[in-house]
């Protein structure tokens, strides 16, 4: 039997594996979008290099529902095209044509979640706008993590992608989150895997971005962030001084800074869990960012979902 929404809805402990969402958090992104298909539809129909009246043509192998699936599952099982078009029924490459259509989507829904909802076409919110927004917010935590990337053919190439840390070529991606929610509210490019975190955090247009008064969490690869912005709101572990005891009162704030840099780490784990993000890249390092950003949102929807139902 090929795989479909309707069939896998009626497990749901197999549904939430192979997708890492519930049906009503699925259901949510569905809804989310279907309008930015249609719109996308519109213009691709409309384009004027099109041979065919609208309405010509094949229609789809799959409905939206199920597109939708195929890429979500992709990105949470990282199968090959070959393997993706067998379970859901249609050839390799249409399932490579089905990706290609809903993951521009799912990157703009996932920076959506990023954000307050949308207030209109030309009146977008951006991070800046977030924090003063919500005065809540006043604290994000910041860390990094590497996705192992297939290794360039040229030594030269290959050496500026090589991480001295991880003994192997990654693509390094920065990942801003808010200590109070847990949300992901800001996504850097994806840089290779011998950039220094500093260096990143610095090429990220992060340190602009942030309301001067926002806290921001690091550990001890930013050792010297506070050059970059108010020292008094760039928060670090404290190192043990050289030939001396720690002092006591150094192991409670480390305590108490570990308790809450941990919300970067739980995010950095649901992110990983989305085996497009943890396995070797297949893709030649390309559209690396946007799959981050399309896991990110699907983790904020679901985080976004819980913390509704625990409101209501």
């Amino acid at each position: 039997m090929l795989l479909n929404y309707s069939r896998l809805i009626r497990s749901p402990k197999i549904f939430r594996a192979m997708t890492g969402l519930d049906a009503a958090e699925f259901d949510g992104v569905g809804r989310d979008l279907l309008p930015r298909l249609v719109q996308a539809e519109h213009k691709r129909l409309s384009r004027l290099t099109r041979k065919r009246e609208i309405g010509g043509g094949h229609p789809f192998d799959l409905t939206t529902t199920d597109q939708i699936l195929l890429t979500i599952v992709w990105l949470r099982l990282y199968l090959t095209y070959e393997v993706l078009g067998f379970l859901f029924g249609v050839s390799d490459t249409t399932a490579g044509r089905y990706l290609q259509r809903m993951r521009p989507l799912l990157e703009r829904a996932g920076r959506d979640t990023m954000r307050l909802p949308d207030p209109g076409r030309n009146a977008r919110r951006t991070v800046d706008a977030l924090f003063e927004a919500l005065p809540e917010l006043k604290a994000i935590v910041v860390d990094s993590f590497e996705q192992r990337v297939q290794r360039p053919l040229e030594r030269e190439e290959a050496d500026t992608y090589y991480s001295g840390k991880k003994k192997q070529h990654p693509l390094k991606s920065q990942v801003g989150v808010n200590l109070f929610t847990g949300e992901v509210v800001a996504i850097s490019e994806s840089v290779k895997g011998a950039t220094a975190d500093l260096t990143l955090f610095r090429q990220s247009g992060l340190p602009e971005r942030l309301p001067p008064d926002v806290a921001r969490l690091f550990d001890l690869a930013y050792v010297g962030v506070q050059n970059d912005c108010p020292a008094a709101r760039c928060l670090l572990p404290r190192r043990k001084p050289r030939g001396k005891p720690r002092p006591p009162e150094d192991v409670s704030w480390n305590t108490m800074f570990a308790s809450c840099r941990i919300q970067v780490e739980h995010r950095l784990c649901r992110l990983r869990c989305y085996q497009a993000l943890k396995q070797t890249d297949r893709h030649h390092r390309r559209n690396h960012t946007a799959r981050v950003v399309s896991c990110a949102g699907l983790v904020n929807r679901q985080l976004q979902h819980r913390l509704l139902g625990v409101r209501c």
